[in-house]
């Protein structure tokens, strides 16, 4: 699926399912609620934390939570994905063409 695909797909469903988009404050906060869940699963899984007994989670479905949240903050403020994802690569392309490189802390 390429990006342009899923906002249409996430436009559509907020159109049919979802009544209206929440307002740009709200999706703001829900896409950090939904980043600090991505960030609680992370340090259980890969930091010092623990799951509680019998508790399950998913990265994956985190990370698509998040992605959904950003879609719609895309949709409804008028940002082609597709498009502001290309010019970001460009920009880090030419910025930071040897920065990661000659980082002695990365070697």
């Amino acid at each position: 699926m390429e990006l342009q695909e899923a906002q249409k797909i996430v436009d559509q469903w907020i159109q049919t399912h979802g009544v209206r988009y929440f307002n740009e404050l709200t999706n703001l906060a829900i896409l950090t609620e939904e980043v600090g869940e991505l960030a609680r699963i992370m340090s259980r899984t890969y930091g010092e934390q623990s799951f509680k007994p019998g508790e399950t989670a998913s990265i994956a479905d985190e990370l698509a939570d998040v992605f959904w949240v950003l879609v719609c903050i895309a949709n409804q403020t008028g940002v082609n994905l597709t498009e502001a994802f290309t010019h970001n690569i460009e920009k880090k392309k030419k910025r930071d063409a040897l920065r990661h490189i000659s980082n002695k802390k990365l070697q």
